[in-house]
């Protein structure tokens, strides 16, 4: 009898076939492993057929995942030997791995005087290295990369054609014979940049003999203890770096790229040089280090001036690529390291594209001829007690692949989420795939990028969606471009999309009690919406409670400029404080969008208790009023709850209590704690919580323990990066 499995996952690049030939030698069995578009096939016979999937499943390489397995009994072939066969061409299905930070082992012999690859810029194995940002097509194989250009040597060969060697079949295998190098780009006096690594004439005081790349390492690193700011290409775009500890080197990078408040992301040497920065958590060490290596946001221990003005946290990342750490080498402080690009449009990914947009904000550039295929940023997490959330999905984790039960197999479902933190989902053959984060789509770039990614995905796994669903706001980009396809279309609201994502992630069914809390959602009545109390299911929502509505003064420009909209809603012996109280009046009476918005709310008593003035980036006050909460204050105010949710007195309040941070804040974030318990109280039902709001590490943290049977995203992002998820969901479950 013949054994034939058909196994899919994350199972291509990732050292499957190698363990799958070592178990069957291991265990005598004949037969054969080849990858094809669907996953690994796998044909096996002899005594020990029947002890195969178990010593396969207790051995898998660190980066395999298995999601199903098809198997088959077949008439046997007495196959002589076991051997691994070429990919086979057939429908794409198998899951992309995201690219992973290079691994111990590879670290290891890179700092090997006697070994190859010592000190080589581009070391990797089957267990780390880029993956998803140098894959044209599937299966994953050399030659539907970006590594296709460059010719293998003998020796890399031979790693790279024996099943039992930690490089068989690592695609981007390479060494100093046959690589990628690296390459300095400066601006010269006349404005033109010049590739200056011929040039470079640089004496360690490290190393006494020198390969060329590190010469480049080293030169950038003195560039930056030198205040310059440079751009250094990583796995799936460039960072602006720069020294974190410099302040009129971090000053000058804001100047240069026009970002004056919004915090910068700080790359460190090693856990141990965080910690003297920062508070750390175990949940917050454990997930700095793993091998996803994500921006964690945590709390700060010492302030950095520049970094992140105003706020009480910091995001840190460790290093995950070998340029990153052979940079360290060189550089005993931590450095900005933020994405290139131009605000609100997606990271750069080549050196042509960052000159064009971002020749007047770097000095210098260390690039390198490995092109990056699939532009992919910084994934950002945040623990939460012993568990996490996602803020950001991307490298490392994504494109993220869940497993799900889909009534008609045959159907394609694309989901193009939302405007703002925009991603895209597919749904085929029993899984869902979630984009690495796309961005706000609000300019031509981000709009390119969106529909790049979309006919990226449609490639890479012949991917012809039967069916589109958006968002009901009719001036999204996403939802405009769903509009212009020849599809059938669904549109799902935003916050119950929100809703679903979470279930989701979970596979809930039956009714839930959903507080979906946000900036902006179009709602079914025309109005926007963010305060929202639902019952929801896997087919519809019933709103139950939302915060009283009021006027969005200015309109968009009340998210930056709350001043207005806050003063308006203020009974007369508070407003009357204010200098904008007579415009603030008079607006009032004109026609402005109503909401019910919970981002809204967090601007206005921001503002009225005298935290800000503007809102200078998005998220701004909602970290404020974080880092003032005062656990030791229990006051709240008891909001009255009808249809609506008056939370028009916390307004008073603020105004009433302005410049005692601590406690408008704790008040605040107490008082909507009381209003979900309260809620809650009413029905007999398990809770959701959703919507970017909940970010609030402190609302969150509070609400998983003061309340039971709750449920949140943690692995799909829960802020508007979720919705394409949610919108797959409703197509699923509804049988469409």
């Amino acid at each position: 009898m013949r054994y034939r499995y058909l196994i899919n996952g994350i199972v291509q690049g990732v050292g499957f076939r190698p363990t799958v030939y070592k178990i069957a030698k291991k265990l005598n069995l004949k037969g054969f492993v080849l990858n094809s578009g669907g996953g690994v096939v796998i044909e096996i016979e002899g005594e020990n057929k029947d002890k195969f999937l178990d010593t396969l499943k207790q051995n898998l390489p660190p980066l395999a995942k298995i999601e199903t397995i098809k198997f088959e009994k077949l008439k046997e072939k007495n196959y002589s030997s076991f051997e691994i066969r070429y990919s086979k061409n057939t429908q794409k299905t198998t899951s992309i791995s995201p690219d992973i930070a290079v691994c111990e082992e590879c670290l290891k012999e890179m700092f090997d005087k006697n070994n190859k690859r010592y000190l080589y810029p581009f070391i990797n194995c089957t267990n780390c290295g880029p993956r998803y940002t140098i894959i044209k097509d599937i299966p994953y194989d050399r030659k539907n990369t970006s590594m296709k250009k460059f010719k293998m040597c003998d020796e890399c060969y031979k790693e790279y054609t024996n099943p039992l060697n930690r490089r068989y079949h690592a695609e981007p295998i390479s060494c100093y014979e046959c690589g990628p190098t690296l390459n300095v780009k400066c601006k010269m006096e006349n404005g033109k940049w010049e590739n200056i690594s011929e040039k470079l004439k640089v004496k360690s005081e490290k190393w006494d003999e020198l390969k060329s790349d590190i010469e480049k390492i080293e030169f950038i690193a003195k560039k930056i203890k030198e205040g310059k700011i440079v751009a250094i290409k990583g796995l799936g775009g460039f960072h602006l770096v720069c020294d974190a500890t410099q302040k009129k080197a971090v000053n000058e990078l804001r100047k240069r790229k026009k970002r004056p408040f919004k915090p910068f992301a700080m790359m460190f040497k090693d856990i141990e040089t965080i910690k003297k920065y920062c508070f750390l958590t175990k949940e917050d060490e454990k997930l700095i280090t793993s091998k996803e290596k994500p921006i964690v946001l945590v709390k700060k221990k010492i302030e950095l001036n520049g970094i992140a003005p105003d706020i009480d946290r910091y995001g840190v990342f460790l290093p995950y690529t070998p340029v990153h750490y052979l940079l360290f080498e060189f550089i005993d402080f931590p450095i900005v390291a933020t994405s290139a690009n131009i605000s609100d449009e997606p990271i750069i990914r080549d050196s042509d594209e960052l000159i064009e947009k971002l020749s007047s904000v770097v000095d210098y550039i260390l690039d390198n001829n490995r092109d990056i295929i699939n532009a992919c940023d910084d994934s950002v997490v945040q623990s939460i007690g012993e568990e996490y959330i996602t803020m950001r999905c991307a490298r490392g984790y994504a494109p993220l692949n869940v497993k799900c039960k889909m009534k008609n197999e045959k159907l394609k479902i694309l989901g193009v989420g939302a405007n703002q933190k925009n991603t895209i989902s597919l749904a085929f053959k029993n899984k869902v795939i979630l984009s690495p984060h796309i961005g706000d789509l609000g300019t031509i770039g981000s709009l390119e990028y969106f529909e790049r990614t979309i006919k990226t995905f449609r490639r890479l796994y012949d991917f012809n969606e039967d069916i589109i669903i958006c968002d009901k706001h009719p001036l999204y980009e996403s939802t405009k471009w769903a509009l212009k396809q020849q599809k059938k279309i669904f549109q799902i609201q935003h916050h119950f999309a929100h809703a679903l994502a979470v279930m989701f992630e979970y596979d809930l069914k039956g009714d839930f009690l959903a507080f979906i809390f946000d900036g902006t959602g179009y709602g079914d009545d025309g109005h926007i919406w963010g305060g929202e109390v639902f019952i929801v299911n896997r087919n519809n929502f019933k709103r139950i409670h939302h915060f009283r509505e009021f006027k969005l003064i200015g309109g968009e420009k009340a998210i930056k400029n709350p001043s207005n909209m806050a003063v308006s809603l203020l009974d007369e012996e508070f407003a009357k404080n204010f200098k904008n109280y007579t415009l603030a009046k008079n607006l009032k009476k004109a026609t402005f969008p109503l909401t019910s918005s919970m981002g809204r709310i967090f601007d206005m008593i921001a503002f009225l208790g005298g935290m800000i003035e503007r809102n200078e980036w998005e998220g701004m006050s909602g970290l404020l009023v974080e880092k003032y909460y005062n656990s030791s204050i229990k006051e709240y105010i008891d909001f009255e709850i009808d249809k609506e949710i008056d939370f028009f007195p916390i307004l008073n309040f603020a105004a009433k209590h302005k410049g005692d941070f601590e406690l408008i804040s704790s008040v605040l974030i107490n008082s909507i704690i009381n209003v979900i318990k309260k809620i809650s109280k009413n029905y007999d039902l398990p809770i959701i919580l959703g919507g970017g709001v909940f970010q609030n590490k402190t609302l969150l943290s509070l609400c998983k323990e003061r309340l039971k049977n709750v449920y949140f995203n943690k692995k799909i992002p829960l802020i508007d990066a979720g919705v394409s998820v949610g919108q797959i969901a409703w197509g699923i479950w509804n049988n469409i």
